[in-house]
This record gives structure tokens, C-alpha cells and sequence, in this order.
């Protein structure tokens, strides 16, 4: 039971390293619940402060997650619109990875500052831009958050590797 726990644990931190770029997968949390499933094996002892600290990072992380793209989009100029549409036009250019997330993004903020202000060209394009910075900072941050937690996996795993494998 070891040995599923630790390999569905491992597909899990992959999973939020993944999830860093994919907004339909929660890279933090998911990422956490591996590190969860490595500590529930009978050979890693239960570090209950070291899994409760990871998890408060990881679900600060995953809220300041949707905080990040509207924020840099306000300072950048803009409005609720271009939140709104920036969301709609990440998710459809989900269907179109990689460069249909970036470029849905940006003209679903385009789009929605147009219709919040239709004769303000730039004031559209600045906030589509500060979309974009948002999405990239919130993305590099989960994805540092991911590479941490498989560091934190893979060490431990590796002083207990005898251990995981003792009945080969």
C-alpha cells in the first residue's frame, strides 16, 4: 500500500507542477495532497507542522491565484469588463494550448474594455497587458510553489527509498 501511496503521491505533485500552467487543474492544492499521501505511508513519519505550513502555502497560492491577473489588469487601467473577459477568454483558449490561453486572454480583456469603453483603443490594449503580466506572475508563482513541493517529495522519499522498497 506504500508503493501506490508513494507513486500516486509523485503523479500528484506532477499534477500541480502541471496545474501551474492549466487553470482547470489547482497546482498548489493538488500539489499538497502528494506531499499528503507521502506522509501517510507507514515509512514517512507524519510531520504534521510541516504539512500544515505547505498547506497554508498552497492555498494562499491557489487564492491569490484569481487575485493577481484582475489586479495587475486594474493597474494597468482597467475594468471589471476586462477581468471578465479576460476569465472568458483564458478558458476558451484553453481549447487552443499554449498560445490560445495567452491569446484569449488578452482579447477577452481587450473585448471586455471595449465594451466597457468602446473608443479607448490603448486604454484596452494597456489593461489586455496588464492581464497578461498578472497571468505570467501568478503562474510563475505556482509553478516555483510545484518545484518546491517536489523538492520537498523527492528528498523525502529519498532518505527513506531503502525503506519503501524493503521487500524486493
Amino acid at each position: 500500500m506504500d508503493v501506490v501511496l508513494l507513486v500516486l503521491g509523485f503523479l500528484l505533485v506532477i499534477a500541480g507542477i502541471i496545474g501551474s500552467f492549466l487553470p482547470v487543474i489547482p497546482g498548489p492544492p493538488t500539489g499538497w495532497v502528494g506531499l499528503l499521501l507521502l506522509h501517510m505511508t507507514d515509512v514517512v513519519v507524519t510531520d504534521w507542522f510541516f504539512l500544515a505550513a505547505t498547506f497554508v502555502v498552497a492555498m494562499l497560492v491557489f487564492m491569490i491565484d484569481y487575485l493577481i491577473p484582475g489586479w495587475t489588469s486594474k493597474k494597468f487601467g482597467g475594468s471589471n469588463y476586462g477581468i471578465y473577459g479576460s476569465t472568458i477568454g483564458l478558458i476558451v483558449g484553453l481549447i487552443f494550448t499554449p498560445v490560445g490561453m495567452f491569446l484569449g486572454l488578452f482579447l477577452g480583456a481587450f473585448i471586455g474594455e471595449l465594451i466597457h469603453d468602446r473608443a479607448d483603443l490603448i486604454k484596452a490594449a494597456k489593461a489586455s497587458l496588464g492581464a497578461i503580466i498578472g497571468f505570467f506572475f501568478s503562474t510563475g508563482i505556482k509553478l516555483v510553489v510545484g518545484l518546491v513541493f517536489l523538492v520537498f517529495f523527492t528528498k523525502c522519499f529519498w532518505s527513506h527509498r531503502a525503506d519503501f522498497f524493503s521487500w524486493l
